[in-house]
């Protein structure tokens, strides 16, 4: 099954469709409500958990159907299901449009699988409705199955791809304590990004003209975009690559797809060396420009 999905993942047969959709998910007038379905406002992707109706009111029918006198009861949780797969699919749908074409690809079939299902669960329902009890019974049965093949590739997306993980939860495990040193500041023109490491970790500084100095991960923490390569716009920069924006003067994710803020760093000019130092849970001194040692 791994040695599939990863063929799935280099397969363009459908780019191009890949490429359509994705152009009518941006397009759709969601206005705010774009972050609140990325899940902005929790601090992670909200389509793993609203994703949890359906498949527990479904799978919860499934044990209700091998008891008897639960008709009603089994038919009840199938239409729960129904109702809540369609705020699930928008987030999972909105999430989808911001990842690379390797993920869109394996996210194409997981929300095929995901439909496939709806329909058969749809159907369950109807037949139940009508009193076909027993092919409302093996609907639903062929309905669990498929939506455990979406929820595979889901797993897949999620654990083997990080579709929705923090891309630079790594950084405070592997930046060193203390201050470290990226520079002369002459090195740093006004306005203007520049990259640079701390240790192994690329990091964004950016001078402003007031002689502020701002430093933040260089790796967007969405899908590891390269923010000095963004755009400045008031006191923010935005990630080239999907088009988070994130606050310099603390990393604060001002607008998704991302749902992390960017690791942070304190900043200070001993001489004409500019330092930097993480920022951590608790440190003190949450200013944004440089300060003299």
């Amino acid at each position: 099954m791994l040695r599939g999905v990863d063929r799935l993942e280099r397969w363009p047969g459908a780019d191009r469709l890949i490429d359509a959709v994705r152009g009518a998910v941006h397009a759709a007038p969601l206005g705010r409500g774009r972050d609140v379905l990325h899940g902005r406002w929790l601090g992670h992707p909200v389509h793993p958990l609203m994703v949890q109706v359906p498949l527990g009111t479904w799978l919860s029918a499934a044990v209700l159907d091998l008891l008897p006198g639960h008709r009603r009861g089994a038919r009840t949780l199938i239409g729960v299901g129904l109702v809540a797969a369609g705020p699930s699919a928008l987030a999972g749908w909105t999430d989808w449009a911001d990842l690379p074409k390797e993920q869109q690809r394996v996210g194409l079939v997981h929300a095929a699988s995901n439909l496939t299902a709806v329909a058969l669960y749809a159907s369950s329902y109807l037949a139940r409705r009508r009193g076909q009890v027993w092919r409302g019974k093996a609907l639903g049965l062929a309905g669990l199955s498929v939506v455990a093949v979406g929820g595979a590739l889901g797993g897949h997306l999620a654990y083997r791809q990080a579709a929705g993980a923090n891309h630079a939860e790594y950084v405070p495990h592997v930046v060193g304590e203390g201050w470290h040193e990226v520079g002369a500041l002459a090195e740093f023109p006004v306005g203007r990004p520049v990259r640079r490491l701390v240790g192994e970790v690329e990091v964004m500084v950016v001078r402003e003209e007031g002689g502020a100095v701002h430093v933040l991960a260089d790796r967007c923490s969405h899908m590891a975009g390269p923010l000095s390569e963004g755009d400045i716009e008031d006191g923010c920069v935005r990630c080239p690559w999907h088009g988070s924006l994130f606050r310099l003067a603390d990393g604060w994710n001002v607008e998704g797809p991302a749902t992390a803020p960017q690791p942070s760093f304190d900043t200070r000019v001993t001489g004409d060396r500019l330092e930097v130092r993480l920022r951590r849970p608790g440190d003190e001194g949450r200013g944004a420009g440089a300060e003299a040692a």
